[in-house]
């Protein structure tokens, strides 16, 4: 065995070895108010909701960490990192019934019968009735709801798990465990989208995520980071918020989660995300009221002037 090789292998080990060692770690709710940015009262309304309707929507602006927080409520409940019984899927405009549950796909010699990512993640939770399950739905209201779930719309409801229906390409009984939990995430931002459908809204319950700059876990990271021009930026981000709250809304306020998970705080790092994730967004957001954006832009940029504290 060469150096070269030996080097390979050892490299594989030590990956194998750690992967092992972060596979289904110990997780709970501490680690969760940890991780994301919201109240014990919160995530204890969260659980409770989920539990009893068995199928939430996580909705709110861009950047408050919906799709984080989905991923970590399911470790909480499950009180481990077991992703083996977590599902995700993203919708969008092209996304079908077929894709979802089952359908015919076309292959070499003609079309054969598929099953899809929801079907499948179904018959892993009924046959671990004693666990729980979890399927992530991120954007869910980009996808034309009644196209994709068809009679899923009634098997997902709380007060209809475990009763059986006939699938329309099989006609074999069908029905949605009592163990699986269906998390959704809605961006309230996107003028672009209709609101969902009605049918699907009475299957779910609506939590609202917000920005939480002032929040215990966020002030605990930013003291972390120690940076003047990152306290002053934060400052003027919750300035903005309010004008954006008080001019078009609530679900159009600037998130946390531009601002999180950094090791290191640069002004490089903060000028990418003012210059290319949050002007764009008020340029669209104020795309008639050029004054508004540029008075935010020169405050924004103000920051990181010779001289600024």
């Amino acid at each position: 065995m060469t150096k070269d090789e030996y080097e390979i292998i050892r490299g594989l080990i030590h990956d194998a070895n750690k992967n092992l060692s972060t596979k289904n770690a110990k997780y709970d709710v501490k680690n969760f108010l940890e991780d994301v940015y919201v109240s014990g009262k919160e995530y204890t309304r969260m659980v409770s909701v989920l539990s009893h309707k068995k199928n939430i929507i996580l909705q709110g602006a861009p950047g408050v960490g919906k799709t984080f927080a989905a991923k970590r409520l399911a470790y909480a409940i499950m009180g481990e990192k077991d992703d083996d019984r977590i599902e995700f899927v993203q919708f969008h405009q092209s996304y079908s019934y077929e894709d979802f549950m089952m359908g015919y796909k076309p292959v070499k010699d003609g079309f054969t019968l598929t099953k899809g990512i929801f079907y499948n993640f179904c018959k892993k939770a009924s046959e671990n009735p004693k666990k729980d399950f979890f399927f992530i739905i991120d954007e869910l209201n980009r996808g034309n709801i009644s196209k994709i779930f068809g009679e899923l719309l009634m098997l997902i409801e709380n007060d209809h798990r475990g009763e059986e229906t006939k699938l329309v390409y099989t006609g074999e009984l069908f029905s949605v465990s009592e163990n699986l939990y269906v998390i959704g995430t809605m961006n309230t931002a996107d003028r672009s989208l209709a609101m969902i459908d009605y049918a699907l809204r009475r299957r779910f319950c609506f939590i609202n995520m917000e920005s939480a700059f002032d929040s215990d876990g966020f002030k605990k990271y930013a003291a972390k980071l120690n940076n003047s021009k990152f306290t002053s930026l934060i400052e003027q981000i919750k300035k903005l918020n309010g004008e954006i709250s008080a001019d078009i809304g609530k679900g159009f306020c600037i998130g946390h989660s531009y601002f999180c998970n950094w090791e290191e705080c640069t002004d490089e790092k903060m000028l990418n995300v003012v210059d290319y994730e949050i002007l764009p967004m008020l340029a669209e957001y104020w795309f008639d009221a050029d004054e508004k954006y540029q008075k935010w832009a020169n405050s924004l940029h103000g920051i990181f002037e010779d001289g600024a504290k």
